[in-house]
């Protein structure tokens, strides 16, 4: 991937808007303790006064023009909270936990205060699981998100007008008993459109954009070597973000025969995927994202490409995840709830659709789209940086239409067709 160029100016601004009394507003309006209006929910001028009223440290970088924007958190461990690309009026991007994170409580397991993008490590569950104590069965009662990576805040060590960096270091031990000691960085840069159409070779920028990259660097600064035999972690990173009912996820897959590169996707991660709400070419796996029924899908390293994204019908919005495209030859961890006969099967880049537990229960609704590094035997001192960039477009349906095809190979109409 082509590193970034020229810095962007950045101001952190608070939209106050004048509501007269004798006009008619269209939209419902809220006013901060400062006494001031700011946007309807689900706008990020909304989100923007919330979450700097929840946590002091929060970060705004912003383009030229304000439109835009994205904010950060140092407190949740350096997430990309949510981002915009039309200014505090725009649509924000980012699912935020509102009563969770209004509510200050700390719950047992996990702190699901949402967030678009967040920094977490594999494998979740087998042997070598770093959110199980050894021993111990494979239930939700004994899953708990190690607190380095869900309450403990992240070091602001550098921040200039569109990036930050943050800093953390973390002591772990996996299921199996194998201890790590390790540093992660987090580098986190607002991408300007040109920026955009170069990191994507497009030959127009007749769009709307907002685009961040993040760095994501783990380093080993333990005694010992990580070893495939007694565990390794990789690097997680999960963006949630909010649905429509018309959002399509979108999986450009490399061809081949299942024979030859397996399955084209896994699908089975929490039952199998009812048949109305994933199909699949040879070309790409289509997911439907509403936020209305809970299932997952994976991709392993013989079939992802570098991008993964979703089409929002309802708001007209393309959204992109890049990562360096993958090596067939590259193991990733394996996240099954099991003692597993392949710890390091795992899956490449993922997308989840929230929706009502058994119970009748839903923490979202929201879906995820996510990505992973491959398995990390790293030795004393050593480390590894795995990058990934995130892109919002809107515009005309042409303009759309010549970057999904060149990314996902597939026009929004035939997405738009499919569920």
């Amino acid at each position: 991937m082509k590193k970034t160029l020229k810095n962007i100016t950045v101001t952190a601004i608070v939209l106050i808007i004048t509501v007269s009394c004798n006009i008619k507003n269209t939209k419902k309006v809220e006013k901060t303790t400062e006494d001031k209006t700011i946007e309807e929910k689900g706008t990020f001028g909304y989100d923007k006064a919330f979450l700097k009223k929840n946590y002091k440290n929060t970060i705004v970088l912003e383009s030229s023009d304000q439109k835009a924007s994205i904010i950060l958190s140092p407190e949740l461990q350096g997430r990309v909270m949510t981002s915009t690309l039309n200014g505090d009026e725009g649509m924000s991007f980012g699912w935020l936990n509102y009563d969770l994170i209004a509510s200050k409580k700390i719950e047992e397991h996990f702190n699901p205060t949402g967030g678009e993008e967040r920094f977490w490590l594999g494998p979740e569950g087998g042997q070598f699981s770093i959110y199980f104590e050894k021993d111990k069965s494979f239930e939700f009662e004994n899953w708990y998100v190690p607190a380095a990576i869900d309450t403990e805040g992240f070091n602001v060590i550098k921040q200039n007008e569109n990036s930050v960096a943050f800093q953390k270091e973390m002591n772990l031990i996996n299921y199996s008993g194998t201890k790590f000691h390790l540093e992660v960085k987090r580098n986190i840069t607002l991408l300007s459109k040109g920026q955009i159409s170069e990191a994507l070779q497009l030959s127009s920028n007749d769009f709307s954009s907002v685009a961040y990259e993040t760095q994501n660097i783990v380093k080993n600064i333990g005694d010992q070597a990580w070893e495939k035999e007694t565990g390794l972690v990789s690097i997680w990173m999960l963006s949630m973000m909010t649905p429509s009912s018309e959002v399509t996820v979108v999986a450009p897959i490399k061809e081949g025969l299942d024979s030859e590169k397996g399955i084209k996707v896994n699908d089975n991660y929490f039952g199998k995927i009812s048949a109305d709400r994933i199909k699949s070419t040879e070309q790409n796996v289509f997911f439907k994202a509403d936020g209305k029924s809970r299932g997952k899908i994976g991709f392993s390293p013989q079939r992802s490409t570098e991008f993964i994204g979703s089409y929002d019908a309802q708001n007209k919005v393309l959204t992109i995840l890049q990562i360096p495209e993958p090596k067939s030859t590259d193991k990733y961890v394996n996240s099954a709830w099991e003692i597993q006969k392949d710890p390091y099967s795992g899956d490449v880049l993922n997308s989840y659709n929230d929706g009502p537990l058994e119970d009748g229960s839903q923490m979202g609704p929201f879906y995820e789209l996510e990505s992973s590094s491959p398995a990390l035997a790293l030795k004393s001192g050593e480390h590894y940086s795995h990058t990934q960039r995130m892109y919002h477009f809107k515009g005309s349906k042409e303009v759309l239409n010549k970057i999904s095809k060149q990314l996902l190979n597939v026009s929004i109409e035939e997405i738009e067709a499919v569920f």
